[in-house]
């Protein structure tokens, strides 16, 4: 990598405080700095949520302008559905509860965005991701997390690779959100009051079910204990996540059920109470492992693993039995999603993962 005089950096500005805190640092550590909105979802005919996309990119006007850096706007709104959106959709239709936010870092962010940063002439891209990137003496890049550990978001990202973390900068990784806030107001950004952004950016206020029910039709089914027992009916599979709390008490009771399981063949949603043995799983095969050494490790490997994001790391044995990976837990756990990501830790660093089946 060049020297930071010589260094150009595109930092994604997003229009929030992380993004703007992480373009400010790199200001100030001597690169040459250009920021980069980038438009990924507008008012849509096909698909309608709801978009603030004009006032994030106001947002990040605003903080550019302001720390004396050039700000263009790229647009990826057409890859942003055909690899992120039509992929929701489609997982959600077989079941399978997906994760947006892991396959737009895969995809738009550390992907298309990364690949056109490069045709302007760029060396580096940043963005303001809670992660820390540590290059071994041997050469390797590793993911780190961040020192904020309630911010870590070394999970959305695990599908990064060597190439891609050798160009990457993560300006946020050694601070905490107390102290990018302090900073920000401190060099008085236009967005260091600024709330924090929940849940998915397309989506926005709608509940998912009815997002969902735009392409996906209604299928009516039954609500079945994991006794047998039929206590109600739903809408569709599709539009419940295992693990979820159901709400559904039957006789007017005060234990609620849980999604335990979907039949996406039968429409039958298996549900239970919170202590019901079929909720608790030992052990979890994965499929699609993505190593961001780029290499596979010994077998067995003790390790840790998030099954979702902020869940405490738990202590797990990853095994590989005729190409198929499995997850034994030390510990028995539920809400085993199908379609999201159980991502290894080892030592502070995060090694990959893959897709829960």
């Amino acid at each position: 990598m060049k020297g930071k005089k010589d260094a150009k950096v595109l930092v994604c500005l997003s229009g929030g405080v992380d993004s703007s805190v992480a373009a400010h640092l790199l200001v100030q550590d001597g690169y040459t700095v250009v920021g980069a909105y980038m438009k990924q979802w507008s008012d849509s005919k096909d698909v309608g949520g709801v978009c603030t996309w004009k006032e994030e990119w106001r947002d990040a006007q605003r903080v550019a302008a302001h720390i004396g850096i050039p700000l263009i706007t790229l647009d990826f709104e057409n890859e942003y559905k055909d690899n992120v959106v039509e992929y929701m959709f489609s997982e959600y239709t077989k079941g399978r509860t997906p994760n947006p936010d892991i396959l737009c870092n895969k995809w738009i962010k550390f992907g298309f965005w990364r690949k056109k940063a490069q045709e302007l002439g760029f060396d580096i891209i940043a963005t303001g991701h809670y992660a820390k990137i540590e290059q071994t003496k041997t050469g390797t890049y590793e993911l780190l997390n961040a020192k904020d550990t309630n911010k870590d978001q070394t999970y959305f990202l695990h599908q990064l690779n060597q190439e891609q973390l050798s160009s990457t900068l993560f300006p946020l990784g050694e601070y905490t959100k107390n102290t990018i806030r302090e900073i920000a107001k401190k060099a008085h950004l236009p967005t260091a009051e600024k709330e924090e952004s929940m849940g998915i950016c397309f989506i926005g206020k709608v509940s998912m079910k009815d997002f969902l029910q735009q392409k996906i039709p209604k299928c009516p089914g039954s609500i079945v204990t994991t006794a047998g027992e039929v206590i109600g009916t739903h809408d569709g599979v599709a539009f419940y996540t295992v693990g979820q709390r159901h709400g559904f008490a039957q006789d007017g009771g005060n234990d609620p059920f849980f999604v335990i399981k979907k039949n996406i063949q039968t429409q039958e949603l298996i549900v239970g109470h919170k202590n019901d043995p079929a909720r608790f799983v030992k052990e979890q095969e994965v499929v699609d492992m993505h190593y961001i050494s780029g290499q596979e490790p010994e077998f067995p490997l003790q390790c840790k693993v998030r099954t979702r994001h902020r869940q405490v790391l738990q202590t797990c044995t990853l095994f590989k039995k005729n190409n198929t990976h499995i997850l034994q837990f030390h510990t028995p756990q539920v809400a085993m999603t199908p379609g999201q990501f159980a991502v290894l830790y080892k030592d502070n660093r995060c090694l990959g993962g893959g897709v829960i089946v």
